[in-house]
């Protein structure tokens, strides 16, 4: 548990969302005039290394380094982080940055990973995956509360070109710690490549691609995680149109980041006992609803008061699909199967950004309430893909038979 922690805060500060997201985003909007189509494309590319989170399962699973199928990799994979983000504290353009930030989004995507298939094994063994699954983000988004508020305070003091290459440097020290905390805290066999092992293990997941139901699952998750998305609109909307100070802006991500917690611990202390569809359709209404609230946004009260909650509804939303995808992982494959169902979403949500940022932009002329009433509306249409899941009154959190 603390070593789930311990990943995920890092990851809440390190990832390309984390800490140099608004400066990054600033950066491009304010030397380089670009339009929210373009930033929201430059920053899809940081979602390539995610959406191929299977093929670094895969190696990890059956091809141990120097003895560990896990230890050493996330070791390596947090050093290459770490030097990258030092190294985009020295540079100004957008194709430097682009490449030097994929090898940041690369590391933290195998860094990820593997604590995902950590904590498969794990929660599979125990029946505590959502137990593993709601720490994992309780603390990333603890970790985001102050990346957020540190990133929006850099944007605001400093010049674009600073603001940005300060955030590079906090990221870049992050990561030290969970390469200290995987050689101290992460308990592993060591292990050789066993061919025959290797042959039979393929063979399974063979198998297991062949599942109807993991592919059902994969099915909804991507129709769930495909609602338009309006994240780069809004922050162009709250910097154009209401005029809110930069600093402010990043307090409202700091803002949802603790509504995301307080999700966690509604979580952890009322909702561990609902079945997996009803934690399903409680989340479905919440994210609606949260969504459609944005209707409501006109000062920075309001602002304050709508990111919040829409960081509870995240938060269990997040635990609920995380949790389901983790109970249909196959034994021995695990992080290549939750990979696979992680790179679903993060395709989905990928897409997502880009066709919002595209109908803000072209299809509704800048406006904002009509990009929300579209994503409000895909949210909702998730309901009825309930029934195709058949979970009948399977516990949440409790691993599938297959």
């Amino acid at each position: 548990m603390f070593f789930f922690g311990l990943v995920y805060v890092v990851e809440g500060i390190g990832q390309t969302g984390g800490i140099i997201a608004q400066p990054l985003s600033y950066y491009l909007k304010e030397v380089y005039a670009w339009t929210p189509v373009q930033v929201t494309a430059f920053l899809t590319v940081f979602n390539f290394p995610w959406i191929i989170k299977p093929v670094y399962g895969l190696i990890s699973d059956f091809l141990p380094l120097f003895g560990y199928r896990r230890k050493t990799y996330l070791i390596l994979a947090n050093a290459l982080a770490a030097g990258s983000y030092l190294l985009a504290t020295q540079l100004a353009e957008p194709g430097q940055l682009l490449f030097t930030l994929l090898l940041t989004a690369y590391a933290m995507a195998v860094s990820s990973t593997l604590c995902g298939a950590l904590l498969v094994e794990n929660g599979q063994r125990f029946g505590t995956s959502g137990a593993f699954v709601n720490q994992q983000w309780l603390w990333f988004n603890v970790a985001a509360m102050g990346a957020s508020l540190v990133g929006g305070q850099l944007v605001q003091f400093l010049s674009p070109a600073s603001a940005l290459h300060s955030a590079a440097l906090i990221a870049g020290m992050a990561p030290v710690a969970v390469m200290l905390g995987t050689w101290y805290f992460v308990a592993e066999q060591r292990s050789s490549v066993n061919f025959s092992e290797l042959r039979t293990a393929l063979g399974g997941l063979r198998s297991a691609l062949r599942t109807k139901g993991l592919w059902v699952v994969g099915f909804f998750l991507f129709l769930y995680y495909f609602s338009p998305g309006f994240n780069t609109p809004l922050y162009y909307h709250m910097t154009d149109t209401l005029h809110f100070p930069q600093g402010y802006i990043g307090l409202l991500g700091s803002i949802a980041s603790a509504g995301s917690v307080v999700g966690a611990l509604l979580y952890r202390w009322h909702l561990t006992e609902m079945t997996s569809k009803r934690l399903l359709q409680l989340s479905i209404v919440l994210g609606t609803l949260s969504t459609a609230s944005f209707l409501l946004l006109f000062d920075e009260a309001t602002a304050a008061v709508l990111n919040f909650c829409n960081g509870i509804a995240a938060m269990i939303a997040l635990v609920a699909t995380l949790t389901l995808a983790a109970d249909y992982c196959p034994k021995r494959s695990e992080g290549f199967a939750f990979a696979v169902l992680m790179s679903v979403t993060n395709l989905a949500s990928a897409l997502s950004d880009n066709v919002g940022s595209f109908l803000y932009e072209h299809a509704f002329r800048s406006r904002l309430a009509p990009l929300i009433i579209v994503s409000a509306a895909f949210t909702a249409f998730a309901w009825v893909l309930i029934p195709l899941l058949r979970l009948g009154n399977k516990p949440h959190g409790s691993p599938v038979v297959q």
